[in-house]
């Protein structure tokens, strides 16, 4: 019966990362207030030659990391979590719920670390950026 309740345990907290994980809405299809879609994205960096353009590219790449950042956050918390059930500490699944937690944790880290790089590169190609005049008419 333990045992089969652990199964549960884990099977229940799992279910539920999952649907977190896939549930989150593409970005492509429902960007915030203020983001860019990927195509808007792709189109930018693409065009992108005025401070501005640059600063809003280097704000959407801020805005990723932190977003990587709050999930590298959940899943040490889950880890956390994991490793304070007792009652888990005998099943073969907690040391993999535990490594797979790990690894999404590091892997988060990872993106919010290139992301913020990104930003920081945009941020220089801002600085860097020509300011266009506006045409005077004559």
């Amino acid at each position: 019966m333990k045992r089969t309740f652990a199964a549960l345990s884990v099977l229940s907290v799992a279910f539920a990362i999952t649907v977190a994980a896939f549930g989150q809405t593409p970005l492509a299809t429902q960007p915030r207030p203020g983001h860019l879609t990927r195509q808007q994205l792709n189109t930018l960096i693409a065009t992108a030659k005025t401070p501005a353009e640059h600063e809003r590219i280097a704000r959407f790449y801020e805005a990723q990391a932190q977003d990587y950042r709050a999930q590298e956050q959940e899943h040490k918390a889950m880890v956390a979590a994991y490793k304070a059930n007792s009652t888990l500490s005998t099943d073969k699944t907690h040391a993999s719920t535990i490594s797979h937690c790990v690894h999404f944790a590091q892997s988060f880290q990872a993106l919010a670390d290139n992301s913020q790089e990104l930003a920081t590169l945009h941020q220089r190609m801002a600085e860097e950026a020509p300011v266009r005049s506006a045409p005077t008419g004559k």
